[in-house]
């Protein structure tokens, strides 16, 4: 039965099946137990399904089970005050950043684009042209390549190039991309996890003439050295 003390309804109904959804974890509810577990109606829990799904805060997995989309962890981790992704991880950014002498960023995944939330620059700067706030295509940058490969699906336009990619980041445990965001710069990418699920992903870049072919598999190995005790608890990178 809906709840009768909230003033709309719909928006209560949206909300204890986002939380629902949640406390699932990263492998979801199919649609009767999740409506089993609000009392209500598959019908009208479909409905509210869908218009999440509209706005992407929710999604659909191949075995049809529904998870929390990129929009609602997106949302978290930038809003939520006690979860503020930017300002928990900025240490471990300068950290990264001073160990490798590199440009480091962050990014989460909203929609088919990553969106950079933080960069920490070294002394030494690196001739790229990047902001905070700044929207780039998720399947062609090493941060949304390393989101993309512990879930989620590549945009219709990805070329075959960009699945190969995804699914080397799922093979190795970080993601690489060579001149194909801006010309002359590479970057390697490592997803942040909490209980398992990408909130998050960080990167290091560097111009495309010091990303030799042993290069991209030492700066993930920095990153686990020098990024993991800085994390706060529950935040980890993925592979460790």
């Amino acid at each position: 039965m809906e709840a009768q003390d909230s003033p709309l309804p719909a928006v209560d109904k949206a909300l204890r099946a986002l939380e629902a959804l949640s406390d699932a974890g990263p492998d979801g509810l199919p649609l009767g137990p999740l409506a089993e577990s609000l009392d209500l109606h598959k019908s009208s829990v479909h409905r509210t399904l869908a218009a999440l799904a509209h706005r992407g805060y929710v999604d659909r997995s191949p075995d049809g089970a529904y998870r929390l989309g990129a929009a609602a962890l997106a949302l978290g981790a930038t809003w939520a005050p006690a979860e503020h992704l930017p300002a928990l991880v900025h240490p471990a950014l300068v950290a990264l950043c001073e160990a490798g002498e590199e440009l480091v960023h962050l990014g989460v995944l909203v929609g088919t684009d990553v969106l950079y939330l933080d960069k920490v620059e070294p002394e030494r700067p690196v001739r790229v042209w990047s902001a905070v706030g700044r929207r780039r295509p998720a399947a062609r940058t090493a941060l949304g390549r390393a989101l993309l490969a512990l879930g989620g699906d590549l945009p219709p336009d990805a070329t075959p190039a960009d699945d190969a990619a995804v699914a080397r980041a799922r093979r190795l445990g970080y993601a690489v991309e060579q001149e194909e965001n801006e010309p002359g710069i590479a970057c390697v990418g490592i997803a942040l996890v909490r209980a398992g699920v990408p909130v998050g992903a960080l990167s290091v870049t560097v111009p495309a003439e010091r990303m030799g072919a042993d290069r991209p598999a030492e700066l993930a190995r920095l990153a686990h050295e020098v990024v993991p005790p800085l994390l706060p608890p529950g935040l980890a990178l993925a592979g460790v």
